[in-house]
């Protein structure tokens, strides 16, 4: 079938509460941005622009239109965005430290996003898709994670190639070794995978990073797999070949929706390319990193995920005038 779309994602939902201090200290004040990782990828990827669409599940509440409008104005397609008439819709409490580094706390007891069903899945959609990308946030509780999977096999059956970031939030999980086989079941349906260094060492436990990563890939069949490493960049594997590069010192102020920002550039230049997972040349793969690298190291120097994520004269700019991040 025709491929109507670049990108289709399924996932989570929700709004990214910042909070911060008023300057006497008696306040906290809440910024709410929208966010969610597959939507955040999307709208990183639309920004480039890719076509994309979202499947999920908003409240009624007065928070789920306004997630669903800002996203739509982000460039993201929401016609696959189903909204609950019982279940409210997930917050996430993001605190950042002094560096810009943040932690999350959720609000998401049978909240809408916990309460998609496969019955909510748009399938046409997803297999007018030319990459279908989810996580694992979805795949923590049923019925969400019966119905992620299931999006997933619907998406590799139409011939899609399938993305996934495990984006692990330790706080979502009651049981952290249901969790490592819980996602080790989503990197059964993937052929590409971003990782970031701690939830590598998570899944295939302590030591050589670049050991861990062929051994990931070895495992399960993976001919792509991209290492995140924060301040130090990123490690790409294919076919048994690693390559890696600094990222850019840029001045941060919130690391929300990073890794989206770096992987909705990686999909892009993926498609761009319009070659499978392990076919790219040395040259390309290495051009791919820094493009990545530039996009996730620019999307911390705004605050919040979808309203920072980097458009291509900002990426070029990064890649052309800011100098590498040295770390030790």
């Amino acid at each position: 079938m025709e491929k109507q779309f670049d990108i289709v994602a399924v996932g989570e939902i929700l709004v990214d509460f910042v909070s911060r201090e008023t300057a006497d200290g008696k306040k906290l004040v809440l910024e709410g941005n929208p966010g969610g990782a597959p939507a955040n990828v999307l709208a990183a990827a639309s920004r480039l622009g890719k076509r994309t669409g979202l499947i999920g599940k908003v409240g009624s509440d007065g928070f789920g239109p306004f997630l669903t409008r800002e996203i739509a104005a982000a460039g993201v397609d929401v016609r696959g965005v189903v909204s609950d008439p019982v279940n409210p819709t997930t917050l996430a409490m993001v605190t950042l430290d002094a560096t810009g580094n943040r932690s999350f706390g959720f609000y998401r007891e049978k909240t809408a996003d916990v309460m998609l069903t496969e019955e909510d899945l748009d399938l046409e959609m997803i297999r007018a898709g030319r990459i279908f990308h989810f996580g694992s946030v979805t795949l923590v509780t049923d019925p969400a994670r019966g119905a992620t999977f299931a999006a997933a096999r619907a998406a590799r059956e139409a011939g899609c190639l399938v993305s996934y970031d495990p984006n692990l939030r330790i706080p979502l999980w009651k049981d952290l070794e249901e969790a490592k086989r819980v996602i080790a079941q989503g990197m059964e349906l993937a052929d590409l995978v971003k990782v970031s260094d701690e939830e590598l060492f998570f899944l295939m436990g302590e030591g050589d990073l670049e050991e861990k990563a062929l051994a990931l890939a070895e495992r399960y069949g993976l001919h792509f797999v991209m290492v995140t490493m924060g301040p130090r960049g990123c490690m790409l594997v294919q076919d048994g070949k690693v390559w890696s590069a600094e990222t850019y010192d840029t001045p941060c102020i919130d690391t929300t929706g990073a890794g989206d920002a770096f992987w909705g550039a990686t999909l892009s230049q993926l498609l761009e390319l319009g070659k499978r997972p392990g076919g790219l040349t040395e040259e390309e793969a290495l051009r791919l990193i820094d493009f990545s690298n530039a996009a996730g190291s620019m999307a911390t120097t705004k605050r919040g995920a979808i309203p920072a994520m980097p458009d291509r004269t900002e990426i070029y700019e990064c890649m052309k005038s800011v100098p590498r991040l040295h770390v030790g």
